[in-house]
């Protein structure tokens, strides 16, 4: 059984371990291979308990039940983070006042709606704190682009970002108003 809930200062290790799990099986070739070879799960669990004490919408999908090993617990198989846009626009044009920062499901949970449901809980918080729009920044070459895209997400700009020495293109996808992002996401049963 797969539930969604929101993060707890506990979950951080978790949380730092499905990040650096998703960027290194989604981005060889794409992100510097040095790079992902010293992504580091305490830095990562440091971030996101910041993070998570500071009042950013982190939501994480745990596994239980027959979904997991015989005698295990809940184990966090996903996570999304978001708030208000960190920057609004981007070369003059607006982009949207919320925004999706992080969305990571580990492999063996892609395909199962996890990513779906995740989404709807970030857009979900951002329309409780005030937000009628929203984006995501998504690296032009994910090979998981598409996902943003089914979801109702429009290209609205390309940037690029500094990660491990290099510049890498980005492209914003946006959802406005943020009820198609609602709307194109399933409700947690």
């Amino acid at each position: 059984m797969i539930s969604l809930r929101k993060a707890r200062g506990a979950d951080a290790i978790a949380i730092g371990a499905v990040h650096v799990a998703a960027w290194r099986s989604s981005y060889p070739g794409i992100l510097p291979d040095a790079f992902l070879a010293k992504l580091s799960v305490s830095r990562q669990a440091a971030h996101y308990d910041a993070a998570i004490r500071g009042g950013t919408g982190v939501v994480v999908a745990t596994a239980s039940g027959v979904d997991v090993p015989t005698g295990s617990g809940p184990r966090i198989v996903g996570f999304t983070t978001a708030g208000r846009a960190r920057h609004a626009e981007i070369g003059g044009k607006r982009l949207a006042e919320g925004e999706v920062e992080t969305l990571y499901v580990l492999d063996d949970w892609r395909e199962r709606g996890v990513g779906r449901r995740l989404m709807r809980a970030a857009a979900s918080h951002l329309v409780d704190i005030g937000c009628k729009s929203a984006f995501c920044w998504v690296l032009r070459d994910n090979p998981s682009r598409w996902f943003y895209q089914r979801l109702g997400g429009k290209p609205i700009a390309e940037a690029s970002i500094q990660i491990g020495g290099e510049k890498i293109a980005q492209t914003a996808f946006v959802w406005d108003p943020i009820e198609q992002l609602l709307a194109a996401s399933p409700q947690a049963s």
